[in-house]
């Protein structure tokens, strides 16, 4: 099995830089004390000016906020975009964007049975960037 490595660099709003680097057995608890570690020194990344103003947009907000490290599929996302927003949405909709966000690279998918499951590959493109 390949040795994994990941690298993540950081600058916070004053300017200063941090670097984190794991290699070898790279488990999701590591990387859970690693965001630990960042929310402990306020260290955030960039918000990109959420407007919540589109579909496609409130579907991702739903993503980033409940499935940042986890898998998901397109169900799950509707219970949680019809619990959120209070507005009913069909699941072709819903599974429309979501294979927009894998075309453009955002989330990676897999088949499981008879649906996809979904995971947002943040992670997995700072170390395809940085090997």
């Amino acid at each position: 099995m390949a040795r994994k490595r990941i690298r993540i660099d950081l600058e916070d709003t004053d300017g200063a830089k941090y670097n984190f680097s794991l290699e070898g057995n790279v488990t999701r608890d590591k990387m859970l004390k690693i965001f630990e570690l960042m929310d402990l020194m306020n260290i955030e990344e960039p918000e990109e000016s959420a407007q919540l103003d589109s579909i496609g947009a409130k579907i991702w907000g739903i993503v980033d906020k409940y499935y940042p490290l986890g898998k998901f599929t397109s169900n799950m996302i509707l219970e949680k975009y019809e619990d959120e927003y209070e507005e009913p949405i069909k699941l072709s909709i819903i599974s429309t964007y979501l294979s927009r966000f894998a075309l453009k690279g955002k989330v990676g998918r897999e088949r499981k049975g008879k649906e996809w499951n979904y995971q947002i590959l943040k992670l997995a493109q700072r170390e395809r960037n940085t090997t």
